[in-house]
């Protein structure tokens, strides 16, 4: 199936790895990201997967930069498919450093600004061109933070208020045939991970590896799940990639079947009810 996704902040880590899995599916993958340079090389690696890549410098934390970045995505792409909602200010170090939120600094709220504002920003662009075609998906990554202690409140924040408003976006998109979902990938081994010598990586981290899923595993499904006659089946909730997977036969580049954390970190929400009673 060919299709134009656009993948923000994808210039490394999850981002990356889907937008390029995405081009080994054919498809024209729209990237967007601050470093010019990094921006090229994942370009590269669509493009040497079989993909069209489009490539659009963007701070997602500038509304007019992201205003100017779909327009120029309406003009050369001509539309969305899908839009993964990628692009977080995640300040990585200091979120592991032990302690109480206070105790932190206090930029780890930009997370709430580029990884859940931002999220809304790019919807809100994306969603006329979908709603216009009649189709689309809107997939924002968040994680089990968002329904257990993970990093602190920061992040918390950020991906339990992603849940609610993928599915109260759901509820305004169910009209148009466009479905809007959260997506829980698992630990991810990144490019940077796999780089890492072994030994400064701490023990229980090295033992858990093994069952760390690629950043291209989650392209895998949300390509299966937007190819699925029932997705707007799933519009409004939260999903596990782990389990999506399983549901469609979706395995890992090394034929891995990755793991749920379901029983260890909790489950998403059951779908939240809108004041008109629907289920969203």
């Amino acid at each position: 199936m060919s299709y134009i996704a656009v993948v923000t902040g994808a210039t490394r880590g999850l981002g990356r790895g889907i937008a390029r899995e995405f081009g080994a599916k054919g498809a024209t993958v729209v990237v967007t990201g601050r470093n010019e340079t990094e921006l090229a090389d994942v370009s590269a690696e669509i493009a040497e997967r079989g993909g069209k890549p489009l490539a659009i410098a963007c701070d997602h934390s500038d509304d007019e930069l992201v205003a100017d970045a779909f327009a120029r995505i309406k003009q050369e792409a001509g539309g969305i498919d899908i839009l993964v909602n990628n692009a977080a200010a995640v300040h990585a170090t200091d979120l592991m450093t032990p302690g109480g939120f206070w105790e932190k600094p206090l930029h780890l709220a930009d997370m709430i600004d580029v990884g859940l504002r931002s999220n809304y920003v790019a919807a809100w662009h994306a969603a006329p061109l979908m709603a216009k075609a009649g189709k689309g998906l809107i997939a924002s990554i968040s994680f089990y933070g968002g329904v257990s202690y993970f990093h602190g409140a920061a992040y918390g924040a950020a991906k339990a208020g992603t849940d609610k408003m993928m599915a109260d976006m759901a509820v305004d998109l169910a009209p148009h045939g466009v479905a809007a979902i959260s997506y829980w990938p698992g630990f991810i081994l990144t490019d940077a991970v796999r780089e890492m010598p072994a030994d400064m990586l701490p023990p229980d981290i090295r033992e858990s590896l093994p069952n760390w899923e690629t950043p291209e595993f989650s392209a895998r499904v949300i390509d299966a799940l937007y190819a699925d006659p029932e997705l707007i089946s799933l519009s409004g909730q939260a999903l596990i990639g782990a389990e999506l997977a399983q549901r469609y036969g979706v395995k890992d580049l090394d034929g891995k079947q990755p793991i749920s954390y379901r029983e260890a970190m909790g489950g998403p929400h059951e779908p939240f009810t809108s004041a008109a009673g629907a289920k969203a």
